[in-house]
């Protein structure tokens, strides 16, 4: 007996199209998840749009915040300091006569860490204020990187498609192999995961961090949307809120995944020019900065980042 195939319903609403058999068996998903408990409704705050900080720059990177709450950045293009944007708004020198720098983290001893691109490719940290530098890492390609509570050093290589692991006594490490261009990276606000983002694929992924800092469990744990037609997301650098939520700078803006994984929505980019790192700062760390091309930008959020722990020595 010949039997017809039912017809395909589309249950229509101004954010989803779903098939009637889908629905019956999956949870509706809105395009940003507007009624789910991490929408970008509960993030962002109305009337709220960025704001320009500073400006006249070639291309501004590595953004980070200061333990208390500054934001710190680089002008990669042009070098030689690393440029630190006071609570009154006022941009001045943290450490001048740097090399290039393309990422840039402070760690518990109170020193700040950066991947050098000129005139050579290290790994090095800085102590503040006197700007006496210090080799980590050598003969290395280092992107961004992150700094531990246990003072573990890790760093993106894009061109080895690996993650470098720098131990608390100073031994350099493979870490992670495998991954496609791995380009940002950011911590789980109790240190105990490393996420990873793809620049010419569409992955994060995370790993969990050992008790000896060491990696493993590493897994494909978020999807990057990509322009249509393209493979490529262009994820770049990531920060993450106290909550566990991640934000990814990307080709379409700044991807915000929930604690889960789950993409929650996009936020658009200040200007339309590309936007490659991110960190929250500011007065009660409740803005997200966004270093975009020549300029900084910050705006407002209904959430908080968290400031880096400097243990303090006796």
């Amino acid at each position: 007996m010949n039997r017809m195939k039912p017809a395909t319903l589309l249950l229509r609403t101004p954010f989803l199209v779903v098939t009637l058999a889908a629905a019956l068996t999956c949870p509706l998903v809105e395009a940003q998840n507007l009624r789910g408990d991490e929408a970008l409704s509960k993030i962002l705050l109305p009337g709220e749009g960025w704001q320009l900080v500073a400006e006249g720059y070639k291309f501004t990177d590595a953004a980070c915040s200061d333990p208390e709450g500054n934001f710190c950045f680089a002008d990669v293009a042009a070098g030689d300091s690393i440029l630190r944007v006071e609570a009154s708004g006022k941009v001045s020198p943290l450490v001048s006569g740097t090399p290039r720098i393309s990422g840039l983290k402070f760690g518990p001893d109170g020193r700040i860490y950066a991947c050098t691109q000129s005139p050579k490719k290290q790994v090095v940290a800085f102590e503040i204020p006197s700007g006496r530098m210090s080799v980590l890492a050598d003969d290395v390609q280092p992107n961004d990187l992150v700094v531990s509570r246990s003072g573990d050093v890790y760093f993106t290589e894009t061109g080895k498609g690996q993650v470098t692991w720098i131990d608390r006594k100073g031994g350099v490490h493979v870490g992670a192999k495998g991954i496609t261009a791995p380009n940002g990276i950011g911590l789980s606000p109790d240190h105990g995961m490393l996420a990873v983002s793809e620049y010419t694929a569409s992955n994060v992924w995370v790993f969990r961090i050992r008790a000896d800092g060491s990696l493993d469990a590493g897994e494909r744990y978020m999807e990057l949307r990509t322009p249509a037609g393209s493979p490529r997301s262009e994820g770049d650098g990531m920060t993450v809120d106290a909550d566990g939520r991640y934000y990814v700078t990307s080709a379409l803006g700044i991807q915000m995944f929930d604690s889960t994984g789950r993409l929650s929505g996009v936020i658009e980019r200040p200007q339309p020019k590309g936007t490659v790192s991110a960190a929250f700062a500011g007065p009660g760390m409740s803005y997200l900065y966004a270093c975009s091309s020549d300029r900084i930008y910050r705006r407002k959020l209904q959430v908080k980042g968290t400031p880096p722990a400097v243990v303090r020595k006796p």
